[in-house]
């Protein structure tokens, strides 16, 4: 398909072999994901999310966090594979936190009180749309990355440590960096198991289309 923006999408791939370096700056790829965030849509216009940006030691420091915490759960003798997952995040150039700010939703839910059961629901889905945009900027600079789910294991000492405000709630990491591997054939399902078309364009409507 000749569209640019399903183009685009179409470069954003799982990414798990990444390296330290970028294609661009950081004051740019910082730009990238700070313009993707500030662009992503939400309800309300309730612009919930937010995101902090790790470069370097700082984002090696966070995977370490991550792997002392799991190192308390995970039996010793079957750590090998969770130290090398969490290894290939660190070998990248940095990592991005999503999180979602919990004063923004709760400050929609006692003025609309009306819709307050779903703004929970709401800020997650703008969350979700933040880290495609994220991530589909970065694949459209080259950069790879891949979308983790690692909280709350570290979520306190990641606060600490970075001082985010507490009303602030950590959804999802995005290790990026250079790509190290080329990506595979991506499986898709079948179309008739997934969409339903209903309605047909009158001749005047096909015409213009």
């Amino acid at each position: 398909m000749n569209n640019p923006l399903i183009q685009s999408i179409q470069k954003r791939r799982s990414q798990y072999a990444l390296g330290p370096t970028l294609p661009i700056s950081e004051k740019e790829t910082t730009a990238l994901i700070e313009a993707a965030v500030r662009l992503t849509p939400s309800s309300f216009n309730s612009q919930s999310s937010r995101a902090v940006i790790l470069y370097g030691d700082e984002s090696r420091e966070f995977w370490g966090l991550v792997e002392s915490a799991l190192r308390k759960i995970v039996p010793a003798e079957a750590f090998a594979p969770t130290k090398a997952k969490i290894d290939s995040f660190a070998a990248g150039a940095g990592t991005v936190l999503f999180y979602e700010d919990q004063d923004v939703v709760q400050g929609l839910q006692e003025k609309f009180a009306l819709y307050a059961d779903n703004f929970p629901i709401w800020s997650e889905q703008a969350s979700g749309m933040a880290q495609f945009a994220v991530w589909t900027a970065l694949a459209n600079a080259d950069i790879g990355a891949s979308l983790q789910h690692y909280n709350p294991l570290a979520d306190a000492e990641a606060a600490a440590r970075w001082d985010i405000p507490t009303s602030w709630k950590l959804r999802a990491q995005m290790p990026f960096g250079s790509n190290e591997k080329s990506f595979g054939e991506k499986a898709f399902m079948d179309d008739a198991q997934r969409f339903k078309v209903f309605g047909k364009l009158d001749a005047r409507e096909r015409a213009a289309a």
